[in-house]
């Protein structure tokens, strides 16, 4: 199967999922001469890309039938499954030759019985999440990790390359997933140490904004720190990136280790953590909301 290579003004391309980052990827494609069809449950959402001359479809399916290349990014799993291989999904309205990038951060082996699924019907998947956030999708860096095959991934590189600044092709199917997993280990006990450090701060009654200069500058600093950092001295913990979906994501990380027979104890802490976010009501909020939950364990009023 020969996939043609991505050409602004020719290859048409679907989107599903226009939230907090979707929308911002779709419409840098589009920005570069991409015509896009469009689909989210939250018909809503999809406004600012039909503004921009995107056409809207009624389901997945639909999305499919008038699309070259297929991208998704959605919530959980079951959404993936259900966007891609549903009834109504984009397989379905797939044509042989056609590609569907999962840019969800989502099972490995979802993401390797997707490539299956297509390859039965002679189409092409890729899985391709990505880490940056809400600033990285709108700013078009984000770092796309992408599992597939190598001829796929050239094909749809253009389209890549007009929403990430980072782009490797990791592997196989399911391979862009599991350097997802490694991204959000990482992540987890970072964000531990980013509120902690700060909450500590707060306590000795330091001024957090002039700590901030010292600490963000050496061995201390992270993008962590460097975006969410500002946000949380601000009291913003509207999402960049929601708790719920953390939560998921680690999840399927310590599932993936247990298959894998490793004992990952940082991440199973760092999930307990966001476990109590999302209890104290904050699983709509952003993955910094951890701060709020580490005041309430220790009565720290705000």
């Amino acid at each position: 199967m020969t996939i043609p290579v991505a050409q602004a003004g020719k290859t048409r391309i679907g989107w599903i999922g226009t939230g907090v980052m979707g929308r911002w990827m779709c419409q840098h494609a589009m920005s570069k001469g991409f015509t896009a069809t469009v689909y989210n449950r939250s018909a809503d959402k999809l406004q600012p890309l039909l503004d921009l001359g995107a056409k809207a479809a009624d389901s997945p399916k639909a999305v499919a039938e008038q699309s070259d290349i297929v991208f998704a990014i959605v919530g959980f799993p079951v959404d993936v499954r259900h966007v891609f291989l549903g009834h109504d999904g984009a397989l379905a309205g797939a044509k042989p030759g056609a590609v569907l990038v999962d840019m969800t951060t989502s099972e490995p082996s979802l993401a390797k019985e997707i490539y299956g699924a297509a390859k039965d019907k002679g189409v092409a998947s890729l899985d391709a999440p990505v880490s940056g956030g809400d600033v990285g999708a709108k700013n078009a860096a984000l770092s796309i990790m992408i599992g597939g095959d190598k001829d796929v991934v050239a094909a749809v590189q253009p389209v890549f390359e007009t929403m990430g600044k980072t782009i490797i092709h990791q592997g196989g199917a399911g391979a862009g997933q599991h350097t997802k997993m490694v991204n959000q280990i990482l992540i987890s006990s970072n964000m531990i140490a980013v509120c902690e450090g700060l909450l500590y701060g707060y306590k000795a009654g330091l001024d957090l904004e002039t700590v901030f200069k010292s600490v963000s500058v050496g061995a201390a600093g992270s993008k962590a720190l460097e975006v969410l950092g500002p946000r949380m001295m601000a009291r913003n913990f509207e999402p960049g990136f929601y708790v719920e979906h953390f939560i998921k994501d680690m999840g399927i990380a310590l599932a993936e280790a247990e298959k894998m027979n490793l004992c990952l104890p940082g991440l199973g802490l760092a999930k307990q953590l966001y476990e109590a976010v999302r209890a104290q009501g904050y699983g709509r909020k952003g993955t910094h909301a951890l701060l709020m939950a580490l005041e309430h364990i220790n009565n720290v009023k705000r």
